[in-house]
């Protein structure tokens, strides 16, 4: 086999186990190697039964016309849809479902432009979210109890959403309601319309929230309580959110139109009505999304000390290349004790495969095979052949050296036969006697090698001038060819890399293309 063609294969092979890796095998790694049930770490695997197990997503905001200002059937915005649903899907089901919850909880912005989509396409979209998170008619997955809290990209911003009761009624119709509480293990789940809050109190939407949390508030707390909430609860500016941050602190930015005093934008809830949850729910966790990294911050209350988590975002193209999902282990049975929130509940946060990084990794391999390819020598490059080379050639010349060794003193030697009293014939080795050079005969020597050496001097000097001679003869004619012929030559081996590189590309293509199809494609498809 050439040396080129072997270089093919072994690029075929990294090709094929970095396309198997990056399409598959990383999206495996969170749940076998990287993450677990957080009450497996101080109960144990057998502990099981007593605790629920909730998977919880945020923001996958599956992308439409509205994200690039793209119309919705140009093939830009299809292929960007195509891959982000395909990731997301295989982050849910590669990595987040082999967990194997027992609930699943979504923190809102399932759409991009939700507000803003006419019927026909909001439908579209909500056909691609059950696809990439595998939801049956009745919105659960699989067989999984399934609930929902709404996002700003939902039904938007309060400004947005009390001039669109159509958009408000679609989601509730699909989702639920947007103010509701369920019980998940023994702790109770309050869900809050995080958008609606700070508008204005004396529209709908607001007051229809305050309504619900004053309600929840007057009931007898049998159960420790959970806050979801899309939007967080206000912090101040900077405030450190821990070691799983993976960008720069956002500040509040809150904006309210100047007629209705509706909220046009807002980043976090406003201080006041922070203030006003912690105290009449009493949540011993708060739960949100909307910022699309990871923050974890502590609140004070009169209620007490209160950590909120914010998770980041499940897609890859919603600014944070480390998405992530949480574990959460609730309690089947709370103990009339059990005052510590982290004792009760227990919280894992798990990061998704850098997708970014992963399509960095194939251009790099992609560039450095092409140089390989198009710079490799003919004669390959070997090291274990040189050093075998390398050692067989001193073997040779110590074993050369030891056998000259044995023969010069053969040379120098006689051997004599010699019998003993028995009979035997033994040979014994005798140096030889060197004769005494004469006097006499040193000058002769130095004399011939005195003539010798002129004579060589002067055949050599011929030589030399005969050489010279002739160089400066086929100076004037003889260069231009050579030149004209050099240039050929390498003009001919550049066309002849370049070509054995696009035939050596086309094959480690049509070898790994298909790989990378198949794994594509069965994903999309495949019915879970």
């Amino acid at each position: 086999m050439k040396h080129h063609h072997k270089l093919t294969v072994a690029l075929c092979l990294i090709w094929a186990a970095t396309i198997l890796y990056g399409e598959m095998f990383a999206f495996w790694v969170p749940s076998l190697f990287t993450c677990s049930w957080p009450h497996h770490k101080s109960y144990g695997v057998e502990s099981d039964g007593n605790f629920t197990k909730v998977a919880i997503v945020t923001d996958p905001q599956l992308m439409d016309k509205t994200s690039f200002r793209l119309s919705s059937k140009t093939l830009a915005l299809e292929l960007a849809q195509l891959y982000t649903d395909i990731n997301m899907r295989r982050s849910f089901f590669r990595s987040v479902l082999p967990f194997k919850p027992d609930v699943v909880l979504f923190l809102g912005d399932y759409f991009d432009g939700g507000p803003f989509l006419p019927e026909e396409e909001w439908q579209e979209s909500l056909s691609r979210f059950k696809h990439v998170f595998g939801l049956n008619s009745q919105g659960k997955v699989g067989d999984i109890p399934t609930f929902y809290i709404p996002g700003n990209h939902d039904l938007g911003y309060s400004r947005i959403a009390s001039h669109k009761q159509d958009v408000i009624d679609r989601y509730e119709k699909v989702f639920g309601f947007r103010n509701r509480r369920f019980m998940i293990g023994s702790v109770e789940f309050i869900s809050i319309d995080a958008q609606a809050i700070d508008g204005n109190p004396q529209k709908d939407l607001a007051s229809e929230v305050w309504k619900f949390v004053q309600n929840v508030s007057t009931d007898a707390q049998s159960h420790p309580r959970v806050l979801l909430t899309h939007i967080p609860l206000y912090r101040p500016d900077q405030t450190p959110c821990g070691p799983h941050r993976g960008g720069s602190v956002i500040d509040q930015r809150f904006w309210r139109h100047f007629q209705d005093q509706e909220v046009i934008y807002q980043n976090y809830i406003t201080p006041e009505s922070s203030t006003k949850l912690l105290e009449l729910i009493k949540p011993i966790l708060v739960l949100s999304g909307h910022d699309h990294d990871q923050c974890t911050v502590t609140h004070k209350s009169k209620a007490g000390s209160v950590k909120e988590h914010t998770l980041g975002t499940i897609s890859w193209q919603q600014g944070n290349i480390y998405p992530s999902f949480m574990l959460l282990s609730v309690p089947n049975a709370v103990h009339q004790n059990s005052s510590d929130p982290d004792k009760m509940l227990h919280t894992q946060l798990c990061f998704l495969p850098c997708q970014l990084f992963i399509y960095m990794w194939y251009l790099s391999l992609f560039a450095m095979s092409l140089l390989s390819l198009l710079l490799w020598p003919n004669h390959g490059i070997s090291f274990l052949n040189n050093t075998v080379d390398c050692i067989s050639n001193v073997m040779k010349s110590s074993f050369l050296s030891s056998v000259t060794k044995e023969k010069n003193e053969d040379e120098n030697c006689e051997y004599e036969m010699v019998w003993d009293a028995e009979g035997s014939m033994h040979l014994v080795k005798k140096a030889l006697q060197t004769p005494v050079k004469r006097q006499s005969d040193k000058p002769h020597v130095e004399k011939g090698n005195a003539v010798m050496r002129s004579a060589a001097r002067k055949n050599a000097s011929e030589q030399i001038e005969l050489v010279m001679d002739s160089d400066v003869n086929a100076g004037a004619g003889g260069s231009d060819p050579l030149m004209r012929s050099a240039s050929k030559s390498r003009t001919k081996l550049v066309i002849q890399r370049v070509i054995r590189t696009i035939m050596m590309t086309i094959v480690i293509a049509a070898l790994n293309v298909p790989i990378y199809i198949w794994l594509l494609f069965k994903d999309w498809i495949e019915q879970e």
